[in-house]
């Protein structure tokens, strides 16, 4: 973040000395071996990459695969419904994983049950539907389904099962909560048996703040009361984001229902999950559906049917994904041979959380203002009371939140941003739509998603829509179009979004992208001479690669526009309207009004960029970029203020671009412009020489 120091102006403190203080510290790493050669070996595939979702989904290691490859090509595993060999095998290996996932929580089969499912949410909807819930009624007050406050989706979307066979649903918040420990039991009818059920994370999703497990017996045992109502409590501790990095004792906190994701821990398999219930809780579970594997016998003809007499096999409808279930196999010996086990995870990922929250938390402007807002009352100061999750937002000097658009990078190409104006919009005979024609083009919404490949397109009244980003030459019909008078190679990008942009304009419209196999050349402007191996290929764009705007440029006719209001109205144009309606796709934090006209180059980072002139405005800036209402107030102003042409922002083009490595254009980097051979100044203070990136 440009402008942010460390608190106080000392550094921010190095990991490795941060490492160092006498007091006993939590471990770093798995054991002699580098972190560095594990990450080569084991996950290659994160080379130049920086990873940091393992709250969304851990990486499998490439042993770990290997591995259950090679199981998967020396055994043969059938359906273990059947009766031949290979389904012995199957439900063998089934059953010893399921052994293996209870060693792993510190239980046996005498006190739980694995149910598998698809995950998480399967789990808890698995709990909510079979549940001995106790509907309300004139003799009685019902069941309570109680949840915290601070739990997963999954959990909250469990009241509208409860709803639906009126059962009161109560969030609690962890506060009310901690108050109702400490002044200690207050309901207390031993006779009453009203089942009722809590639930609550073990560690939130959302701050990483870890709850106590000792609120498992202190509710289940009625020291300890969600809500003032007798009756028996059972709990479910959510333990998916939990279990990811610590390891969970069921022995010391025997929870009624556990549910966890198997790829939160290992990263593969996907699309698997057990719900883990305690055995004195499941007789009381209730099924409705039965499904193949879960009957022992039924009649088709008649209302006949035996379950089987497993808790695990009434709940497993159909075959289960046992390819994924004998996986987590490899996976418990893949974690344990690369890590050691859980507590090893538990101390290793605290210790980078617990730095990453010092360093953040350090972060200061120069007004002293903080940089980042964190979300945790924990201060990270043990792993017990705190998980490796980070939450918080960036704000700027003046306390605002700053925008995910706003610290986002983007990669640069030949061309100039990566897919920036490649696009276009033609009406029924091919011939360009711009906002002068069609002023609603400012109201569709187009996203570039890098990971999926593809360009999502919203407007208001419609359904997003996707557009590839690869470019398929087996079924590209070229057509040919203009742009400034140049003759440019393009294709249709199919009748999908052509419908969808007839309906929205309510005409015959086609999207037409730039052939990535033709090279349209910049034409030398404003007496500009191009430097030697530096002929800039243009995009759809009119004139050049980029266009500049100064912030301070546009706060400037911002306040003329709002002196000129005579009428004493609300102000007609904020800076942000303003911004927008010049559509540039470089914006930049100036010293001075205008100062960018006098530049002759700039560099932006490791970006060299030379200023070919300025930008001639036309009455497209009269468009209202969020709306598409027309205002001719501002072209007046702008006309009004410059004298001469009305000039705002400058065209730019690389120079020496190489991209034989990914190249990049930061927000917040800083900028360093080069004044032009006729133009006084060039003993400028370095402050004012620097500007910053802002969009």
């Amino acid at each position: 973040m440009a402008g942010a120091v460390a608190e106080s102006g000392r550094e921010l403190p190095a990991f490795a000395g941060y490492r160092d203080p006498s007091a006993p510290r939590l471990a770093y790493g798995y054991g002699p071996g580098s972190l560095r050669e594990l990450r080569a070996r084991e996950f290659g595939r994160l080379a130049g990459t920086v990873y940091l979702d393992h709250a969304g989904a851990t990486l499998f290691s490439q042993s770990q695969l290997e591995s259950f490859t090679n199981d998967l090509m020396e055994n043969t595993y059938g359906n273990p419904h059947s009766q031949n060999i290979s389904s012995k095998l199957t439900y063998d290996t089934v059953e010893q994983v399921r052994y293996r996932i209870l060693a792993h929580f510190h239980t046996t089969a005498e006190d739980y049950t694995v149910i598998f499912t698809s995950g998480s949410t399967a789990a808890l909807k698995l709990v909510a539907e079979a549940f001995p819930w106790v509907s309300q009624g004139p003799e009685s007050s019902g069941s309570q389904f109680c949840y915290l406050t601070d739990s997963h989706t999954s959990v909250v979307g469990m009241r509208n099962v409860t709803m639906a066979i009126n059962v009161t649903s109560t969030p609690v918040r962890p506060e009310d909560l901690w108050s109702a420990e400490e002044r200690g039991a207050s309901v207390s009818d031993p006779d009453c048996q009203l089942p009722h059920l809590f639930c609550y994370p073990a560690q939130s999703n959302f701050s990483g703040v870890r709850y106590p497990l000792s609120w498992i017996e202190e509710v289940k045992s009625g020291r300890l009361h969600p809500v003032s109502t007798p009756g028996k409590w059972f709990v479910l501790l959510d333990a998916a984001s939990y279990v990811s990095t610590s390891p969970l004792d069921l022995s010391a906190h025997q929870a009624d229902f556990v549910p966890i994701s198997f790829y939160k821990i290992f990263g593969f398999p996907t699309g698997l999950g057990a719900l883990l219930v305690h055995n004195r809780a499941a007789p009381l579970l209730r099924k409705t559906y039965f499904g193949g594997g879960t009957a022992s016998a039924y009649l088709a003809g008649e209302d006949f049917y035996i379950p089987r007499p497993s808790v695990a096999q009434r709940f497993e409808d159909g075959t289960i994904s046992f390819l994924d279930v004998i996986a987590l196999k490899h996976g418990f010996d893949t974690l344990e041979r690369l890590t050691g086990g859980m507590e090893n995870i538990k101390q290793h990922t605290f210790t980078l959380a617990q730095y990453t929250y010092v360093a953040l938390s350090s972060l200061r402007y120069p007004n002293g203002a903080a940089v980042v807002r964190i979300y945790s009352d924990s201060e990270f100061s043990s792993p017990e009371v705190q998980g490796p999750i980070i939450n918080f937002n960036v704000l700027d000097d003046k306390g605002n939140i700053i925008g995910y658009s706003q610290v986002t990078r983007w990669p640069v190409g030949n061309q100039g941003l990566l897919y920036d104006r490649s696009w276009m919009v033609v009406n029924h005979n091919g011939v360009c739509l711009s906002q002068k024609q069609e002023p609603r083009l400012c109201l569709i919404q187009p996203f570039i998603d890098l990971q999926q490949r593809i360009m999502v397109i919203k407007a208001k009244g419609m359904e997003p829509i996707e557009v590839p980003l690869e470019e398929n030459s087996e079924q590209t019909q070229i057509r040919h179009s203009r742009v400034c008078a140049d003759r440019v190679n393009t294709y249709d990008c199919g009748e999908k979004i052509s419908s969808w942009l007839s309906t929205f304009f309510g005409r015959p419209c086609h999207l037409i992208r730039q052939s990535s196999n033709f090279q349209r050349n910049a034409k030398k402007k404003h007496g500009k001479d191009q430097l030697p191996g530096t002929m800039a290929t243009l995009s759809l764009v009119n004139e050049a690669q980029y266009l500049l705007i100064n912030t301070s440029s546009i706060l400037e006719l911002h306040q003329q526009l709002n002196t000129s209001n005579e009428n004493g109205k609300q102000e007609l144009f904020s800076v942000k309207d303003l911004s927008l309606r010049f559509r540039a796709n470089i914006i930049i934090n100036g010293k001075r009004a205008f100062e960018e006209e006098k530049w002759d180059e700039i560099s932006i980072g490791c970006l060299h960029f030379q200023v070919l002139g300025p930008c001639h405005r036309c009455q497209m800036i009269c468009i209202d970029q969020q709306t598409g209402q027309r205002n001719q107030h501002v072209f007046q102003k702008l006309s009004e203020s410059r004298e001469t042409k009305v000039n705002f922002g400058m065209y730019l083009m690389h120079t020496s671009l190489d991209l034989s490595s990914p190249c990049f254009l930061s927000v917040g980097t800083q900028v360093l412009p080069v004044l032009k051979q006729n133009v006084e100044g060039h003993d400028l203070p370095a402050s004012e020489k620097h500007q910053d990136v802002t969009s």
